[in-house]
């Protein structure tokens, strides 16, 4: 492998401390910051000399001749409305003009009207610098320089010698009166003493007059008391209608009070007819539910009556048929038994035994109906007796409109005794309505049914 050795740039000079040539970049920033502030300057210089002039204020720039749009020559030229103009360098000066309102409070007293009535006139104007280029050349020659509180007093001064002389020449109903007209007469009398002050009236407005003998008040006097008079008749009339109507309302009112009360004795008695009747109604209902009660317990105690004979029939039969004739058959078996040898005497026990189970036998499905039957006073007793305890005092009965509601009643004594009857045979399994009936072959497990 071949190595190639070369030799290094040559590097720059170090620039010594103490001295000695600087380097370019260092020349070139110093300049730049030399061009940077030549230009700064001159912005500065250019700046102080360019004048701009503010939306309420004039510029007057004098030193020089100029002529105007109306082709007169003049010392100084106007620049206002938010223009801006560039100032000569000493060869010219600037002076600020403000141009905005003055409220001006005027007073006048003794101002004597035609009649030579002396009146006291308050208004309220505002006057300005007028902005018209050629009227706004007198303001400049008269208040350029001035106090804004010097122009305010010329103004005043001007508008009150207008008002007198407005004022001369208009009786003191017209002052008064049309208040307007007075101020229109009052612009148009001070518009030209002002355009030669340069100045412009923006408004004015007559806020009071009034005079010390009282003549205007005297004015006042005949139409106050046509007012007045005017006032306590309509209060007449209105009163008087006041009176009528309310008298009308009264008799309106007590009129519909005597109705009022007329209709509400009608439904008074209406409601006590209707009440009697169905207090009647009542207790008819109530009347015929005891008699029917009273039927009914009647129906339901015969029929019960008849069952227990019924029953006492089938338990005498039980209780002293059955077991005597089962006696009697036993009594011959055992006298034969007796004859017969004593071997025989088991056989005979047994051959009773038997005879009186096929007796039982022979009375099939009944056996069960007669064990109950001889026990049917223990059982139904103390129902029939609690039964026989029940009392109604009182029922009311609510009828559908067909009138089953009575019936329904009625029928509910012998459904109880049905409903004990069933529920004996749902119990035991015997159907004593259908053993009373003689239907003794019907089967235990349908009593219910």
């Amino acid at each position: 492998m071949q190595v190639t050795y070369g030799q290094y740039p040559a590097q720059p000079p170090i620039p010594d401390a103490g001295g000695g040539d600087m380097s370019p970049i260092v020349l070139v920033i110093l300049g730049a910051f030399a061009i940077a502030v030549f230009f700064l300057l001159i912005f500065l210089l250019v700046r102080s000399f360019w004048m701009i002039a503010r939306p309420h204020e004039a510029l007057i720039l004098s030193g020089k001749q100029q002529k105007s749009a109306d082709g007169v020559t003049l010392g100084y030229r106007v620049v206002q409305g938010g223009r801006s103009a560039f100032r000569v360098p000493i060869l010219e000066r600037v002076d600020r003009m403000d141009m905005r309102l003055l409220p001006i409070d005027i007073v006048v007293q003794n101002a004597y009207s035609n009649g030579n009535i002396p009146l006291q006139i308050h208004a309220i104007a505002n006057v300005k610098i007028h902005s018209h280029p050629v009227i706004i050349r007198n303001a400049i020659e008269r208040f350029l320089g001035r106090h804004m509180r010097e122009i305010e007093t010329v103004a005043k001064q001007t508008l009150e010698g207008a008002v007198r002389e407005v004022v001369a020449t208009l009786t003191p109903e017209q002052v008064n009166e049309d208040r307007l007209l007075f101020a229109n007469k009052l612009i148009e009398t001070a518009d030209d003493d002002l355009k030669k002050l340069g100045l412009h009236l923006d408004t004015l407005k007559i806020q009071h007059v009034a005079d010390n003998i009282g003549y205007l008040d005297s004015l006042g006097r005949p139409q106050i008391a046509a007012a007045l008079r005017d006032a306590e008749n309509s209060e007449n009339v209105a009163n008087q209608e006041i009176t009528g109507a309310q008298s009308q309302a009264t008799q309106m009112a007590e009129l519909a009070k005597t109705e009022a009360e007329k209709m509400l004795l009608l439904k008074r008695n209406e409601l006590r007819r209707i009440l009697a009747e169905l207090e009647g109604d009542a207790q008819a209902v109530e009347r015929e539910a005891e008699a029917a009660g009273k039927t009914a317990r009647a129906v339901a105690e015969k029929e019960l009556q008849a069952m227990r004979a019924s029953l006492e029939e089938r338990r005498l039969q039980a209780e002293i048929v059955i077991p005597a004739e089962a006696q009697r058959a036993a009594a011959a078996i055992m006298a034969v038994a007796e004859a017969a040898p004593t071997a025989e005497n088991g056989a005979a026990a047994v051959e009773v035994l038997r005879l009186m189970t096929d007796a039982w036998k022979t009375m099939g499905p009944q056996a069960r109906e007669l064990y109950v039957i001889q026990h049917i006073e223990s059982i139904v007793g103390p129902v029939i007796q609690r039964l026989q305890k029940v009392q109604v005092d009182e029922i009311n009965i609510l009828d559908s409109g067909d009138g089953k509601g009575l019936a329904n009643y009625v029928a509910s004594y012998p459904q109880m005794v049905a409903s004990v009857l069933r529920a004996l045979g749902e119990t035991t399994g015997v159907d004593v309505p259908a053993i009373l009936a003689g239907d003794s072959g019907r089967a235990p497990g349908k009593a219910g049914a």
